[in-house]
This record gives structure tokens, C-alpha cells and sequence, in this order.
């Protein structure tokens, strides 16, 4: 069996292994005949949506999936929809773009009780859609300076932008956020497309990529996912202008369009929404330990700039759900006032 050939195998391991052990294995979706299918509109690079299920009787959520040309494969994406939302509208509705962290997927957001994204959002004229992003890093690969797939970058911005506008009336008014890798790309992409996004909310993402020791951990982390962690942007020390291309603290000149908020905790140490019995060498605290600086690093450089920024740097806390929902309830009030989303009854 080739080298690649063994990644690919290994991938499709680890990932079936997560799907079991996290219990987040992909709904089973239905399939839309040819005939509907052809009234669905294309993306720009000929993305469709070919299946679709929704999650609940009342019609408030539902998911899709893209046969992407981006990533040469299919991926889903879930939808959270506002109050008042219709197929046939004339209205369109505002959108925040919900990205997970790594060894996830799209339905990361809405799993069990770890967030109230969808009491939240339903309290708002806003739409939510929540993309899959594997482990892909939020970027188009750098394959040794070929390109090529996968291109997660495009997935996201073009194709299931154009997808959500095309077909189910989400607006231009957009916001984008993330937790962990997925709020390294919601800040990534803030500035890798400006004026896309009026609002980013980055909850415990590595946002100085140039970091010391970043790049080493960033490597060793994306290895572990069996990936090439070279074919993502590169080799640090040789392929630095693509880096530099992709790290959100160099691009913050860029965002200065978009309101952001950052989060994250410094200390590695046990916080107020930490069960008792989590060892203090949980990787959880040692992730929030190698992230904090960066998101601080960030924040110091945006406010210099005069990026608009309100950064909520906590010290303790461990790289977890309770501290993310936390800081989501805390920024959707001014993400709603951005993207001019008014509460519904």
C-alpha cells in the first residue's frame, strides 16, 4: 500500500473512531430526486446540494449535503433556521457562520446540552449555519505549493456561502464564529475575505500562528490527525509567506471592517466551570496554556492597529465547552447589533 494510500485509510480510521466514541455519526440524509434537485441553484464552482433531512417536526433545523468540486467529496452542513423563516420568501435573514474545532464535525455545535445556540438564535432574526470542516484547518492546502484539494477555504466562503444565499435566503449581513481551530478560521477568514464578515467571535483559537512554538504544535497536533501536517500551509521555516498569508494576527490589517471578540484563558489551571476531578495535566489545560498568549498577542496588536476589538482574556479556565458557551452568550448581543438582527417574540 503507497504512503498515500495509508493516510487515506487512516483518516477514514480516525475518523469512524471519533464518529463511535463521540457518538456524532452523520444523520442519515435523504436524498433529493433529479428532477429537485435541478431547482436547487449551483454554487459558482458547481457545488449542489444533493440530500437533505430535517432534525425536528417543527421544521426549525435542518441539514444538507454538498457535492463539493472544492473538496472532491461530499460534506454536510446544518442549518438552524429563524422564526418566520419560509422556502418560497422574498426575505432573506442575517447569518452567522458556526465552525467547529478539530476531531469534530458539523453537528458539534447543537450535540446534547454543551451550548444554547439554538434557544439563543431563535430568540433573533438570525440564520445559523454550521458547516463541516473535518480536519482540514480552515484553508486551502499548500500540497508542497501545488494547490489542489482539499480547498476548505472555498467550501466555506464560496460554496456553501453561495449555497445558504442561493437557496434558502441567508443574507449579506454575516457574521463568522468558531471555537478552537474553528475560531482560528472564523479569525482567519475575517481577514483572508474582508468586508465579507461585519462580526467574528473567536473563542480559544491559536491567532498568532508565528508564535514560539506554535508552529511545532500546530504540526504535532494536525499529525495526530493523519494528516500530512506539511500539506496544510507548508513547512514553517521554508513555506513562511504562505503561513504569514494565513495567520490572523498578520492579517489583522485587513479587518478593520469587522468587529471581532476573542477569548481565551492564560493559566492552565482549574477554573469556576471546571469539574473537580479534572487532572491538572489534562490537555484541556494545557491547550488554554499554549493559546492564551497567542489570543492576547492578538488583541494587544488589533487595539494598536484600531481594529475594533473586545477581547475577554480570563486566566483560568480549561479548553471546554462551559467556558465557550459562556463567551458566545456573552458576544451574541453585540454580533445581533452588527449584523442588525432584531429579537423576535
Amino acid at each position: 500500500m503507497s504512503v498515500d494510500s495509508r493516510r487515506r485509510v487512516a483518516r477514514r480510521s480516525g475518523a469512524v473512531t471519533a464518529a463511535v466514541v463521540m457518538g456524532t455519526a452523520a444523520l442519515p440524509l435523504t436524498a433529493i430526486p433529479a428532477a429537485a434537485s435541478a431547482g436547487f441553484k449551483k454554487a459558482d464552482t458547481g457545488a449542489r446540494i444533493t440530500a437533505y433531512k430535517w432534525l425536528n417536526k417543527g421544521k426549525t433545523a435542518f441539514d444538507f449535503t454538498v457535492q463539493s468540486p472544492s473538496l472532491g467529496a461530499s460534506q454536510n452542513v446544518r442549518v438552524l433556521l429563524p422564526k418566520g423563516w419560509k422556502y418560497n420568501s422574498n426575505q432573506s435573514w442575517p447569518v452567522v457562520y458556526v465552525y467547529h474545532g478539530g476531531n469534530d464535525n458539523y453537528t458539534s455545535w447543537t450535540r446534547g446540552n454543551r451550548t444554547s445556540i439554538e434557544a439563543l438564535s431563535r430568540k433573533w432574526g438570525v440564520m445559523v449555519v454550521m458547516p463541516e470542516g473535518a480536519n482540514g484547518s480552515y484553508t486551502n492546502w499548500w500540497n508542497g505549493g501545488r494547490g489542489g484539494k482539499p480547498r476548505w477555504e472555498d467550501f466555506h466562503l464560496r460554496e456553501v456561502r453561495q449555497l445558504v444565499e442561493r437557496n434558502y435566503h441567508a443574507g449579506g449581513s454575516r457574521a463568522a464564529m468558531g471555537i478552537s481551530s474553528g475560531a482560528q478560521g472564523a479569525c482567519t477568514y475575517a481577514g483572508r475575505a474582508p468586508g465579507m464578515f461585519r462580526y467574528a467571535a473567536c473563542f480559544s483559537g491559536i491567532l498568532s500562528m508565528s508564535s514560539p512554538g506554535i508552529p511545532s504544535l500546530l504540526m504535532y497536533t494536525n499529525s495526530g490527525n493523519g494528516n500530512d501536517p506539511y500539506a496544510i500551509w507548508g513547512l514553517p521555516w521554508i513555506d513562511k509567506a504562505n503561513w504569514d498569508a494565513h495567520d490572523p494576527i498578520a492579517l489583522l490589517p485587513r479587518m478593520k471592517g469587522t468587529r471581532l471578540y476573542v477569548s481565551a484563558g492564560t493559566t492552565g489551571q482549574r477554573g469556576p466551570l471546571d469539574p473537580p476531578n479534572i487532572a491538572p495535566w489534562d490537555i484541556g489545560y494545557l491547550s488554554e496554556r499554549a493559546i492564551g498568549p497567542t489570543v492576547q498577542q492578538f488583541a494587544d496588536r488589533a487595539k494598536k492597529l484600531g481594529v475594533p476589538i473586545t477581547a475577554h482574556v480570563y486566566g483560568n479556565g480549561r479548553h471546554s465547552w462551559p467556558y465557550w458557551n459562556r463567551e458566545m452568550n456573552t458576544a451574541w448581543p453585540s454580533m445581533m447589533k452588527a449584523l442588525g438582527a432584531k429579537r423576535v417574540a
